[in-house]
C-alpha cells in the first residue's frame, strides 16, 4: 500500500472554498478519500491560533480525524493588516518527510508551493498531489503536481 503524507494549508482551503462555493471544506470526506489513496502515515493541518471557541472545536475535530494540528499566533499589525503564514513551516515539514513516503499530498492553491513540489519530485522521486479549488489554485502549482484533485461539491459541507 502506498504511504502518503498530507499537508493541509487550513487558511488557504478555508478562504478558497468560501470564496468559490460559499461553503466549508469537509475534512472527514477528505480523510475517507485519502484512505482510498493509500496509508496515511503523516497528516498535518497548519492553522492560525485565534483562541475562540469555534476555532478550538474545529482544531479538536481535525485532531480527532487524524491530523496533527500546528498553530501559529494570529498577529494583527498596527495598520490593521494581519499575518499568519505557514508557507515556510509547511515547506520544511514536506522536505523532512518526503523521503519517508511514496506520495506527498498538499491541500492549497498557493502558487508559492510550486517550487517545493518540483523539488519533491526531482530530488526524491516522490509523487506530488495537490487538492485545490480549481478556479483559485495557481496554474504553476497545478503544473508542478503529478495529479491535481479538484475540490468540488463532493468535498464540501
Amino acid at each position: 500500500m502506498k504511504k502518503i503524507a498530507v499537508f493541509a494549508d487550513v487558511q488557504n482551503i478555508y478562504y478558497t472554498t468560501r470564496q468559490a462555493y460559499g461553503r466549508q471544506f469537509n475534512y472527514r470526506k477528505l480523510w475517507q478519500k485519502l484512505q482510498e489513496m493509500g496509508e496515511v502515515v503523516h497528516a498535518t493541518a497548519y492553522a492560525i491560533r485565534r483562541d475562540d471557541d469555534q476555532q478550538i472545536k474545529f482544531q479538536d475535530a481535525l485532531r480527532h480525524i487524524g491530523f496533527e494540528v500546528k498553530l501559529k499566533p494570529y498577529i494583527q499589525r498596527a495598520d490593521g493588516s494581519t499575518k499568519g503564514d505557514w508557507d515556510v513551516g509547511i515547506a520544511i515539514d514536506v522536505m523532512e518527510l518526503a523521503p519517508e513516503v511514496d506520495a506527498v499530498i498538499l491541500l492549497s492553491g498557493d502558487g508559492d508551493f510550486d517550487l517545493l513540489l518540483n523539488k519533491v519530485r526531482e530530488r526524491y522521486g516522490k509523487e506530488a498531489i495537490v487538492f485545490g479549488v480549481p478556479a483559485l489554485t495557481a496554474n504553476s502549482l497545478i503544473n508542478s503536481a503529478d495529479r491535481f484533485m479538484r475540490i468540488e461539491e463532493d468535498l464540501l459541507l
